[in-house]
């Protein structure tokens, strides 16, 4: 499997009703597993193409991330990077190999806020592929695991698309390859000739064209105290979105952490200094073209924090909702681009 848990985020139509029937009758909704969730996809289907054959091929698509970008498999062609000898040049696929240009593009961009090659840390504090154990590391094993840990170690040839592994480097693309697997579905519905479609890929969701009632697709942002999978009314809605050739993704800290000493320590870790993020943010939202830039946006404002991770939306005009912690409510905190979002009838 490759990432076993569901973002902070609510799929567009669980509130079909509520949000504006946002899964009207002539659309065809299809469904599958896919990394240690489920994907699904609302649709209007063309002539000439049965759902049968676009089930197979959405399915197709995504298990294709899965065998390139998997933390969980070994096979996968991350687990074979991860495990290569020090000094060798990896040849990779050409979507692997752009999704890790991106990551690390973002990774110089953020300072190093997001960095794919997090992966010793990730294990280390239980959240990886290997054992949970959910305990406070030593300082020692903090520091040996970040030892291992820094964009700057990877490089890149772009002409034969390979990458060099330096030595104990272990990638984790978790936070942004569910994303790119949303963007490749949509791509194959494209070629299919699907002129209208809703996926979603365990919450990262990514809207084409209209309903086939005209209106254009709705989805709800839920609040960070909502059930996990119950969100079954407005009142677990924080707000709900007009999607319009767009993508939205979600990150949050609320389900996926631990508690020790009564500290609760999350799943989102800052490579910088090997320690999960303490701080107030519950979870961020972003809306932007595609979902391979909404995917990693979230995990990397947490890990710069509520000024400066809004700071960041602001100069990069990336339109972001951003959940505070202020004692027993939450409050939301908006990037220009997103509140022009909110202004558009």
């Amino acid at each position: 499997m490759l990432w076993r848990w569901a973002s902070a985020w609510l799929a567009g139509c669980v509130l079909a009703g509520s949000l504006g029937a946002c899964a009207p009758t002539r659309t065809t909704t299809l469904r599958g597993p896919t990394m240690g969730t489920t994907w699904s996809v609302q649709l209007a289907l063309p002539r000439g193409r049965s759902a049968a054959h676009l089930q197979r091929g959405i399915q197709r698509e995504l298990d294709a991330v899965v065998a390139q970008m998997s933390s969980w498999e070994p096979d996968s062609d991350l687990g074979r990077y991860n495990r290569a000898a020090a000094g060798s040049w990896q040849q990779l696929p050409r979507e692997f190999f752009d999704v890790l240009a991106h990551a690390l593009a973002l990774a110089r961009a953020s300072g190093g806020a997001f960095d794919p090659t997090v992966g010793p840390l990730v294990e280390l504090w239980g959240f990886g592929p290997g054992p949970r154990l959910h305990r406070v590391p030593g300082a020692d094993e903090i520091a040996a695991a970040r030892a291992r840990v820094g964009h700057a170690k990877v490089q890149l040839d772009p002409v034969t698309r390979r990458v060099l592994q330096p030595g104990g480097v272990a990638l984790d693309l978790s936070a942004i390859a569910k994303g790119f697997g949303t963007d490749q579905v949509a791509r194959y519905l494209e070629r299919e000739g699907v002129g209208d479609f809703l996926v979603d890929v365990s919450g990262e969701l990514r809207a084409h064209g209209r309903r086939p009632d005209g209106g254009d697709w709705r989805v709800g942002i839920e609040k960070p105290d909502a059930a996990v999978a119950a969100v079954r009314s407005l009142d677990q809605v924080q707000r709900s979105l007009r999607l319009r050739e767009q993508a939205i993704a979600t990150s949050g800290d609320y389900r996926h952490y631990f508690e020790h000493g009564g500290r609760r320590y999350s799943h989102h870790i800052d490579p910088r200094s090997g320690w999960p993020v303490e701080q107030r943010i519950a979870s961020v939202t972003t809306v932007a073209a595609d979902c391979l830039h909404a995917d990693a946006i979230g995990t990397t404002l947490i890990v710069l924090g509520e000024d400066a991770g809004l700071e960041f939306a602001r100069a990069h005009g990336l339109a972001v909702l951003m959940l505070v912690r202020e004692g027993d409510r939450f409050v939301e905190r908006t990037s220009p681009a997103f509140d022009a979002l909110l202004a558009t009838p």
